[in-house]
């Protein structure tokens, strides 16, 4: 993965004269900033990564939320029924988006959501909160009945529990979840580009395709599309990198 990435990013700072006459494997002779100006100034790259940021963060956010609340009444509360509601959820992630993209577009169009960034934030929260779900339901039907039940002899109601006990424990799990949330819906590309058709409401993915989909290729262009559409996403991998690695191994250990 390193390789692919260190190729990317030699030639988008690489004139197009020197990757006309190197090749994409030679080594730039000086940093060539004017790829990156470009594409940042030709697709308005800011306003692209408002939009991703926005839409990413609010889906991780709400997603772990909505997670929280399914798992806690599933693995938990032990509803009726809990067995079928887990194969639903199940069943739900691996439906391919390519058979979701009518329906869900016709109802977009039918609330008047269509293009608009909200469609796309209830659309991954709901997406992402099944998979969310269903992992948390099997982590939290394992939580020791003990400490909740001591918790109900003091008189707690069962928010109290939920905010107090079992949020605070599964903490590293959750965070665990907001990471990967973050990253899968920051790099969705297909449904992003069908229900979000004007350029104030595009994110990134949505940008490097369409700059991809030009009859005319600028090598140095694409390059440095592909660089700054990833540097985000992997910047925000490095710095809960700590967090992900305890969380896995706190869920190891348990």
């Amino acid at each position: 993965m390193l390789v692919p990435f260190a190729i990317v990013t030699l030639n988008a700072f690489k004139s197009p004269a020197e990757y006309s006459s190197g090749g994409p494997l030679s080594l730039p002779h000086g940093l060539y900033l004017d790829g990156i100006v470009a594409f940042w100034q030709r697709v308005d790259f800011g306003l692209k990564l408002w939009n991703s940021l926005l839409i990413s963060g609010v889906v991780a956010v709400a997603a772990v939320l909505l997670s929280v609340l399914n798992a806690y009444a599933l693995g938990i509360g032990r509803v009726r029924g809990r067995l079928w509601l887990l194969v639903l959820f199940l069943v739900a992630n691996t439906l391919p988006q390519e058979a979701l993209v009518y329906p869900l577009y016709y109802l977009a169009k039918q609330a008047g959501l269509y293009d608009s960034r909200l469609a796309v934030i209830l659309i991954f929260t709901v997406i992402q909160g099944a998979f969310g779900t269903y992992l948390l339901s099997s982590v939290l039907g394992r939580f020791p009945r003990g400490i909740l039940e001591a918790a109900e002899l003091d008189g707690a109601s069962r928010w109290r529990i939920l905010w107090g006990i079992v949020v605070p424990i599964s903490r590293p799990t959750l965070m665990v979840l907001l990471i990967f949330f973050f990253i899968w819906t920051w790099n969705e590309f297909f449904l992003p580009m069908v229900f979000l058709i004007s350029n104030d409401n595009q994110t990134v993915p949505v940008a490097l395709g369409v700059l991809q989909g030009e009859k005319m290729m600028d090598a140095t262009m694409s390059s440095a599309s592909a660089l700054l559409g990833i540097v985000p996403a992997v910047a925000f991998f490095l710095i809960f990198q700590r967090t992900l690695t305890r969380g896995i191994t706190v869920g190891a250990i348990k």
